[in-house]
């Protein structure tokens, strides 16, 4: 029999001392608090992303354009930690992950549920495209019986109107944004979004389960600029125009179609996305980020709805020549 003070119990106790040694080693303040001071400024930014005022720069709404890629710091915060062997900051690096889970993780589960009645389209074209009758074949096989289009020049509407007829017999373009679709199209009125020409409108679209209201507007674009941070102040305005109109619409269904210069996350775009649903959001999977199209970073064209609509999909399509990639949803009248 081994006396308690034998060599097993002086190992044990050894044993134990290390490992107490290595977690005081681990968790001493000392170490790696400047890690541990980022993982919790990166969570409460999470946490309080609405709070960051607009007053300078227009910074709250900046920053939630680009909300979701704060989500890269957690893997450099959490290696950083772990080369340091700082338990506090290893810690403090799962704090934001948590938080960012809770924020986006549902985004990142495919939430398609099946066919639908119909499939709608938005494209910002872009003015500079030096290829649209790639764009129109682009457009015309995509499956969409409802497509907005923005961005459309004067010298390159033609074109796009000619070459989609065949396919979408009826089209309306109201100054640089138009509609195009299989189903007859009646009703079209201008939108005044206060900005002194037109890029919004509203018409009637007449499905064969029923009249949809379906507005296309492109908002004011923004900015960053050194001297004045995000120019979103004309944007804005014409948000709250625009979404001053679809709470007045007379029709029960109702989607929006167009670039509006901005996120879901974006407090800016409220008068809109507080009344509407997104389709990328409640049918998508992933984030469904549609510029610059070279290397997506923030989803700025939107399809919204309201009224009862239910989406089944949503997703983007390849890039053509455009500086945005186009996106498509499909919904359940």
């Amino acid at each position: 029999m081994v006396r308690a003070d034998g060599p097993a119990a002086v190992a044990d106790d050894e044993r134990a001392r290390t490992w107490r040694d290595r977690l005081r080693h681990w968790f001493d303040r000392r170490r790696g608090w400047p890690l541990t001071l980022a993982g919790v400024l990166v969570t409460v930014v999470l946490v309080a992303h609405a709070q960051v005022p607009n007053a300078v720069g227009n910074l709250g709404s900046l920053l939630e354009t680009f909300l979701p890629w704060l989500g890269l710091t957690v893997p450099v915060l959490l290696a950083l930690a772990l080369w340091r062997r700082a338990g506090y900051a290893v810690v403090a690096a799962l704090l934001p992950a948590a938080v960012w889970l809770n924020l986006f993780g549902a985004l990142l589960v495919d939430k398609s549920s099946g066919p639908g009645d119909f499939t709608v389209l938005t494209h910002n074209v872009a003015a500079a495209n030096d290829d649209p009758q790639g764009t129109v074949r682009m457009l015309t096989g995509s499956g969409a019986q409802i497509v907005a289009l923005e961005e459309l020049s004067a010298a390159a509407a033609p074109g796009y109107a000619a070459g989609l007829a065949q396919k979408f017999p009826y089209h309306a373009v109201e100054g640089t944004v138009g509609l195009w679709s299989t189903y007859p199209i009646d009703g079209v009125t201008v939108v005044d979004i206060k900005m002194g020409w037109t890029r919004a409108f509203r018409a009637e679209v007449t499905t064969p389960k029923g009249p949809l209201a379906v507005y296309v507007a492109h908002l004011p674009s923004v900015r960053v600029k050194f001297d004045s941070g995000f120019t979103a102040g004309r944007r804005d305005v014409s948000a709250q125009a625009l979404g001053d109109a679809i709470e007045h619409e007379p029709l029960r269904k109702v989607l929006l179609l167009g670039d509006l210069n901005g996120t879901m996350n974006d407090r800016s775009l409220a008068p809109i996305t507080s009344q509407m649903r997104s389709a990328q959001g409640a049918a998508g999977d992933g984030f469904g980020f549609s510029w610059p199209a070279s290397f997506p970073m923030a989803r700025i064209d939107q399809i919204l709805s309201k009224g009862g609509l239910i989406p089944t999909d949503s997703r983007t399509l390849p890039a053509d020549a455009s500086d945005h990639l186009a996106v498509a949803a499909t919904y359940r009248y």
